[in-house]
Formats: C-alpha cells, structure tokens, sequence
C-alpha cells in the first residue's frame, strides 16, 4: 500500500470508501466463497477444506473406504478411496486431499480401478478366508467391497510367497473378541478409543507385515464404551464375544427402540430370532446418541432371560409364594384394595416403569380416592419442586452441550451415569476448547477439568460471587450446569437445588439458553414426575400403609422390617429381585423389549420403544394388568388398547405423545422466585456419587443386575482395580 494512498484515506472524503473495502474484505474472510468441482463429469459447489470423498458423497457418488469414518480424524491410510484427478500424475486419497477450485474428479476411470484392485489385492493376500465362520458375515465392508471394487481373479501362489502373516489373538475382556489376523490396520478402533472413548489402551506396534493392533501388555479395555469397536471394525477383527456363533444377520428381525437402562433414552435396534433378543445394536439418532451406545445398553440383554416373572404369584397366610393363575392374584389384590381406607394405599413405581403404566396406576388409584404415588428415585419438594419441568429436565439437551463454553459439574458422575452424554462433553472439550469444572469427587470423566472441591458451601460462594469460579461464569457467553440427580437425594437436597438454580439464573445471559440442568439416572423418572408422581419415598415409612403396591420398584428403598406386619405387598415387574422378595403377590410384567411403551429421557424427549418379542409365560404389559384389575376392583378404567390410553397421557400432559420431540420449559425466574424466601442450609458432608469405578456401572438396575455378561464385567473390573 503506498503513502499516498494511505494520505487519501486519511481525508474526510475518502474514509468512508477505505472502510467500506475494509468492510467488504472482512465479509470475504468471514464467509468463504464456495468453489466448484466436477466429480465424473457432475457439478457440485463445496466449501473450501471439503475432501474429494465429501463432494463425492454429494452428488451421489459411492467412494469405498475402509480407515474413514465420519466421526474420527483422518487417518489416510488404507488407501481404499484412491480416485484419478485430472492432470494428476498419480491417484489421490479422495478421504485425505481437500478438492481444489475446477478439479476434475474420475471415480470410475481405468486408473482408478485398477488403483482399487491393487489394494484390494494386497489387503486379501494376508487375509484368512475363514468367511463362513466369521461372525462378520453379511455385515462384512471387506467382503462388500471386494465384491464391488476388487478383481475377479489373485495373482497370490504360495510357491511364490512365505506364507500368510499369522498374528496372536488378544484378551481385552469379556465383551469384545479379537481374530487379529482378519486385521487389515484400519486404526478405527484405535482413533475411537483416544478420540471418543477417552481411553488410550489400543495402539500400534511395530512396522510393515510385523504391525499389530493391540494392547501393548495384555490387559482389559477399560471403558464403558468399547462395544463400540466391534461396529467400526470393518472386518470381522472385532466381534461380541457373548454373541459370537449364535446367528447371521439375515435370520434376524429388526425392531427400532430406545434403551432403558440409563436416563439417556439412546436409540437402539433390538435383532430377534424365534422370540429371543439375540444382540443390541446402535441406531443413528443426533440428538440423542448418534450412533454410540454404552456397554450395559449393548450386552445387558442377556438379563432379560434369568430371573424372569413368567406366572402370577401368591403366598397364602403363613406359607411362601406359590404360582397361580391370574384370576386368583387379581382378585385377592383387588380385595385387599377396596376392603382398606384410600389414604392406607400406597404405590412405589421404579426406575424401569413406562408412562402408560405410570398413568393407569395412578388412574386406578385416584378413582379408589388414593394420592400416595410416589416414584422410588428422591427428587427434592420444597418450594416449587417437580410443579415446573424447568426444575428437572437437562434443559440445555444432550447435544447443547456442544455449544456450551463454560460446564460446571456437580455432584454428578456422567462417565458411568450417562456415558453418551460424556462423550458430548469430551466432544466439546476436544473440538470447542470447552472448560469444565466439577464439585464433587475427584474423577476419571475422560477429560481434564478444574476440581473446585466437594463442599456443597461452595455452592454459597459461588452464588454471592465471592468464589474465582464466578469470574468465568461472569464471562461466560453460554455457561452450563449440570446437577446430578444423586446430589439431590441428600438430606439437604432443596437447599442444593435452590442453590444451584440461583446459581443458573443469575449467570444466564440469553432466553434462548438454559443454563440449569439435572441429570438423572433412571429411564422412567421424567415421565413419573411429568404425570404428577411424587417424589419423596420416605414419606411411606410414615404413612404406615395397609397396602403397598410396587410398580417396578427393585433398589429395596423401602424395607419390610419399617412397615406394619399386616400391610399387604403386592409386586408388578418383570424380575425376581429386590421388590418380588417382600410381596405377597407377584403379577408378571413385561420388559422393555417386550412392549410397545412410551419413555421421557433426562433432556424431557418423549420416545418409545416397540415390541420386539411377546412376553415369557403368562406375563403381561404393565398397563393391561393394571386395567384388568380395574375392573374387578370395580373401578374400570376408560382405556382398552394402546391409542386410548394414550389419548389420555394427551389429555393429562400432551408431550407425551409428541414423539422424538422436546417440549421447552421455561419457568426458571418463577421458580427462583418461589424458593428466594426460604432459607438454604446445607450440610458440611461432601457430595458424592456412588458411581465412581467401572465396577460400579455394570449393575445398577434388575436387568442388569440379572446379566450373567454384566457379571463378568464385573470381575474383569475388579481385577483391574486391584
């Protein structure tokens, strides 16, 4: 630039020409021009930095790939995707070369195919052809694209050549099975585990034909997430160990659901074959899990075969339970419910329970006169309470956490509460810089973070701004907390929670984000709380009730010894465990594969699963029971199929039946305002989660707690932890 242009600028006159081409030269830097490039002859406009394979993909065009995958780095290194470009000497890594302005892509010229063909053919020499065992077949990539890219005929002859590389099989646990000679050093499983996992325990070692995928020492993956290689291995190197040999993909049924072993609600395909879940599989969903889900949604479903409810139970005066038929253990219940006072009734729902049982139970109850239902997950009462969704919905949503700049955890765990909402977080720390601190204590989250400490007082600092933490959250654009809902169960459980909004209200700067979180752990307590349960079980021990009616509820929160000797227990579920210990009459339930159901995750999206398998025995769906005993009760319920009950979750909250859709809430400043005149003591006791190791994740609810593979992951966990 020279003087006199310079001088020029600094009259009056021309200043608004300079800083209009300023202007006009900072729009360009801000939004790129698109550029434009031919792929087999086809136009496509693209974004500077985008790959060959990406444009490809745009206008339709199938580039095969071994190493790519959408959610990893580049790594570049199967060579799979080499295409031709114009005037280029050699083919190019369509995964790995951004398109330039005009470039002219071949995917199907003679340079390219033959390009393919050789790798393919290298990629085949090492590898075994033991196909028709391979647990990989029909889902195989090698074997799909061999048949569409590679050659007809190999120029392999064992005169020629040493032999075939051989390489040892790995031990890394109880869920995934190693043949590593299948390998063909894609490095997905790698990359997965430092990128998403947050575990570094698979590597490379050594070069050319002696390179190995491994461990290094043998040991155990730990990670709540390694399933997930056995998806993005794209030979059968990786496969399940617990379904190893049992069935091919093409005699299976598929059926779309969501899972229910955490609050997440991650979307699943449930693969059956004569009536037994055979193995659990991911389903793309962005906003939820996209396409990861936790080792206890993957292998737990073998629980869902022991210690099932297969016949109504009843156990007569001084004697044990003894099966019977429906009519006999839905008429001594019914009985026993109209022969006592409406407020000697009392209902206990679990953490597995569905909304439409949910509402038929308290439909039921509410006819005989009776308000005592509660849920047997704590949530706090005082003041504004479960009255405002805003006060226990994660508001900012699962995937809001990507564009969080601030993340204050507390008292929460969510590598083993919520792992695919982890994975979120480590996302954002990764790609967005995102800083994160926790009050709590101190834990592997896969992620470096600020320990603040694990005094609930610091909660008091904060909120006056007298903490240094405040600072950020002064200067934070889009700050998030997050409370764990076990933070919540404590005696000083409201005052934690009031703190915590004061907290999220002071320090949100925009309406359109939420700054307030709770992360809960449980499937069902969401939709509880959304159709007005209530949510402090510790009340019942004082009701002394006449009848106990437990739906679903398992964590033995209430004891037997604490109630009256006469009070009569009637236990609906699905497994043996903790509640069908103590009831006098057991009604079989169905599980969540086994019913069409309706589950609100932590974030308030309502889902549903479908019914993959009938019910085992004479179980049924939890609703119907329920209905059925409203008629003999002599209190019938205005519902006979799924579409009316449902039309009566609209009535009563109708976000219920908006599918795959989160309803706003948006009530913070009434809540705060409800809670601002109470006082807000809390105790000195640290917060603390009782999900700290890996052992503590595989068994937290009664079908996993049935899982025999959940068990040994278990004692896998322990000898690392010893």
């Amino acid at each position: 630039m020279s003087s006199s242009f310079l001088k020029k600028c600094l009259h009056r006159a021309t200043i608004p020409y300079f800083a209009h081409r300023v202007k006009y030269a900072t729009a360009v830097q801000a939004k790129p021009q698109k550029i434009e490039v031919f792929i087999d002859d086809k136009p496509v406009l693209v974004d500077p930095g985008t790959t060959v394979l990406q444009a490809a993909a745009m206008v339709g065009v199938e580039i095969p790939r071994f190493c790519y995958h959408e959610r990893l780095s580049i790594a570049g290194n199967c060579r799979m995707c080499l295409v031709e470009v114009e005037k280029s000497p050699k083919p190019v890594a369509a995964c790995a070369m951004p398109v330039m302005n005009g470039w002219r892509v071949k995917t199907n010229s003679d340079m390219t195919r033959k390009a393919r063909e050789g790798v393919m053919e290298f990629l085949l020499v090492n590898h075994p052809l033991d196909c028709p065992i391979c647990d990989q077949g029909g889902e195989c990539d090698l074997q799909d694209e061999a048949m569409a890219f590679g050659s007809d005929r190999s120029r392999f002859q064992d005169i020629y050549y040493t032999g075939k590389r051989a390489v040892e099989d790995k031990n890394i646990g109880p869920l995934v099975k190693t043949i590593m000679t299948r390998c063909i050093h894609c490095t997905r499983c790698v990359r997965f585990g430092s990128e998403v996992a947050g575990v570094d325990d698979l590597g490379t070692t050594g070069r050319g034909s002696d390179m190995q995928i491994g461990t290094y020492v043998e040991k155990v993956l730990e990670s709540e997430l390694s399933g997930n290689i056995i998806d993005l291995c794209p030979v059968g190197a990786l496969t399940s160990k617990p379904y190893a040999f049992t069935a091919r993909p093409w005699e299976t049924r598929k059926t779309e659901s969501i899972d229910v072993l955490d609050a997440v609600g991650s979307n699943i395909i449930v693969s059956t074959r004569t009536g037994e879940v055979l193995r659990i599989l991911p389903r793309l969903n962005e906003e939820v899990n996209e396409e990861w889900i936790s080792d206890k949604t993957r292998f737990a479903y073998d629980g869902l075969k022991a210690q099932r409810l297969i016949t109504p139970m009843s156990k007569p005066k001084g004697g044990s339970l003894a099966a019977c038929d429906w009519e006999e253990a839905l008429l001594k219940v019914s009985k026993k419910l109209t022969s006592v006072a409406p407020n000697e009734i009392v209902a206990l729902a679990g953490g597995l329970m569905d909304t439409e049982a949910l509402v038929a139970l308290k439909d039921l109850l509410n006819k005989i006169g009776c308000e005592n239902l509660y849920t047997e997950e704590k949530f706090p009462t005082d003041g504004s309470g479960c009255d405002l969704r805003s006060n226990y919905l994660l508001n900012g949503k699962i995937s809001g956490v990507e564009q969080a700049d601030l993340l204050l955890l507390i008292g929460t765990n969510p590598r083993y509460e919520a792992p695919i909402f982890n994975t979120r977080i480590r996302k954002a720390w990764i790609h967005n810089e995102l800083d994160v601190a926790l009050i709590g204590p101190k834990l592997n989250l896969t992620y470096e973070y600020d320990h603040l400490g694990d005094s609930p007082n610091l909660l008091k600092d904060i909120a006056s701004g007298r903490h240094e933490f405040a600072k950020k959250l002064a200067a934070a654009n889009h700050p998030m907390i997050v409370l764990g809902s076990e933070a919540l169960q404590r005696p000083d459980g409201a005052a934690v929670h009031a703190l915590v909004q004061q907290i999220a209200l002071k320090y949100q700067k925009h309406d359109y984000w939420k700054t307030l979180n709770i992360l809960h752990r449980v499937a069902g307590q969401v939709g509880a709380l959304d159709v007005g349960y209530k949510s402090n079980p510790e009340e019942i021990e004082k009701l002394q009730p006449k009848v106990l009616f437990l739906l679903g509820a398992d964590e033995g929160m209430i004891s037997r010894d604490k109630l009256p000797k006469d009070c009569f227990i009637v236990y609906q579920g699905h497994h043996g465990d903790k509640g069908a210990e103590m009831a006098d009459v057991i009604l079989p339930g169905a599980a969540y594969t086994e019913k069409q159901a309706t589950y609100v995750n932590t974030e308030g999206r309502a889902q549903q699963t479908l019914q993959a398998v009938t019910p085992p025995g004479m179980a049924k769906e939890d609703w119907k029971i329920i209905r059925a005993l409203s008629e003999i009760a002599g209190h019938k319920l205005p519902y006979d199929n799924i579409s009316e009950i449902r039309h009566r979750m609209t009535q009563i909250a109708p976000h219920l039946t908006r599918y795959n859709q989160v309803e706003e809430s948006n009530f913070f400043a009434q809540s705060s305002a409800v809670i601002s005149d109470q006082p807000l003591s809390v105790d000195s006791s640290a917060l603390d989660t009782t999900l700290k190791f890996l052992k503590d994740f595989y068994m937290t609810n009664s079908i996993s707690r049935a899982s025999a593979t959940m068990g040994k992951c278990v004692q896998a966990a322990e000898k690392i932890a010893s």
